[in-house]
């Protein structure tokens, strides 16, 4: 595979045997390698045990499991989409083909403005702007496709100040990119890539916080069909980004229980987040919430501070242990009840070690006083090391002297 892979584009999962969200994918991939072939496409789909083949895993920089990448000549594109079939596949034949798709018609045009929410297109011939767009494009591909058509191709509503011109189309109307306003052109298509309005999960979300943007969420139940939670989801078009289905996605971003239908404002770059402070009754308490937060009057919540991130640790930690007792109560008190009595265990044989060893010294102690007590002399091999630690005190001239005192007495 590592000599072979670059003469084809391989689209490859890789995974690891323990992992639990491998496992969920392995009938997608089946079904994803089904399609592929069905539809004559280039693409091969493989997968591979990152674990026993780590170098080649470890080349291609997977870090976590499962990984999806398509490996394309020199290129490895990462998928960070929903796992699902249909995106996945989607995926591929978007990264597969070519960088920059022609439009050479106005039938063509139409045609592919029916199959896509967005379109960017470039619009004039060779230039700094194109080579820009080229390089942005080989960057992005992974989220969006691009295309390039002449002026004469583009629908008659369009007018373009000048060219080239890089235009993108969606929510039924165009933007012109514009240098001196929009700045670097990657960041303003990664800004302009979404819709005005999305129904937004849990990777929507991720990818939305590289726009920089402020993310306003409709939270509904997407089952309900009352008023309050369809006018929740249709109302606000012009002023919001998207709707969630249910609140436990959004419960856990921001470590509080959201009583729904409600609206929330989300900050990704700090992860600080708005909510109204009363009921959002029709469009005009919308916009009046919407401009509350942009003149600085609504107060802000969260944030990424460090009490936040000490927050943050204790709820996943409770909402893990929560979780898993309520799952499987024998679980639970098996996978957190066992390392407990084992490390109470442990501590009490150290402090009852440590404590017995103390009144051990302390009586030996107590026991060779005594025996020191009870006798006025040592052995003799005491009496000579003592009198031998004397004779080392002395000087020469000392010892000398004591010899021949001793040698006249005698």
């Amino acid at each position: 595979f590592k000599e072979n892979r670059k003469d084809d584009i391989w689209l490859v999962d890789f995974y690891a045997p323990w992992c639990g969200h491998c496992k969920k994918l392995e009938p997608v991939w089946n079904e994803v390698g089904i399609e592929m072939k069905n539809m004559g496409s280039p693409v091969k789909v493989g997968k591979m045990d990152a674990t026993s083949f780590s170098s080649i895993a470890s080349e291609f920089g997977v870090r976590g499991y499962p990984t999806i990448k398509l490996l394309k000549g020199d290129l490895a594109y990462n998928y960070r989409g929903p796992r699902t079939k249909d995106d996945i596949v989607e995926f591929a034949n978007r990264v597969a083909g070519p960088l920059i798709r022609p439009l050479p018609s106005q039938h063509m045009f139409e045609h592919v403005q029916k199959r896509h929410r967005v379109l960017f297109v470039y619009v004039g011939g060779e230039s700094p702007l194109k080579e820009k767009y080229i390089e942005v494009a080989s960057e992005l591909i992974v989220y969006t496709y691009f295309f390039s058509a002449s002026e004469d191709v583009l629908p008659e509503y369009v007018t373009l100040p000048e060219l080239p011109a890089v235009v993108v189309f969606k929510d039924g109307t165009y933007f012109v990119y514009d240098e001196y306003e929009d700045g670097d052109l990657s960041s303003w298509i990664n800004r302009e890539r979404f819709q005005g309005y999305l129904n937004v999960d849990g990777f929507t979300l991720y990818e939305l916080g590289d726009t920089g943007k402020l993310v306003a969420i409709a939270v509904i139940d997407d089952k309900n069909s009352s008023v309050e939670h369809t006018r929740y989801r249709n109302e606000y078009w012009d002023f919001q980004f998207g709707h969630m289905d249910g609140n436990d996605y959004i419960n856990s971003l921001l470590m509080d229980d959201l009583t729904i239908p409600t609206i929330v404002v989300l900050n990704t770059s700090n992860q600080q987040y708005f909510l109204p402070d009363k009921h959002i009754e029709n469009t005009e308490d919308m916009v009046q919430f919407i401009n509350n937060i942009l003149d600085g009057t609504a107060e802000a919540q969260g944030g990424d501070g460090l009490l936040q991130r000490i927050k943050r640790i204790i709820y996943d930690a409770k909402s893990t242990v929560v979780s898993v007792f309520k799952s499987s109560p024998l679980l639970g008190c098996f996978l957190f009840g066992l390392p407990l009595g084992v490390i109470s265990i442990m501590c009490y044989g150290i402090c009852t070690a440590d404590t017995d060893g103390g009144v051990d010294e302390h009586e030996a102690a107590k026991k060779e006083n005594g025996d020191r007590e009870l006798t006025d002399e040592g052995s003799e091999e005491e009496q000579e090391e003592e009198k031998n630690g004397k004779y080392t005190e002395l000087s020469d001239g000392e010892f000398k002297q004591k010899d021949i005192m001793e040698k006249k007495k005698d």
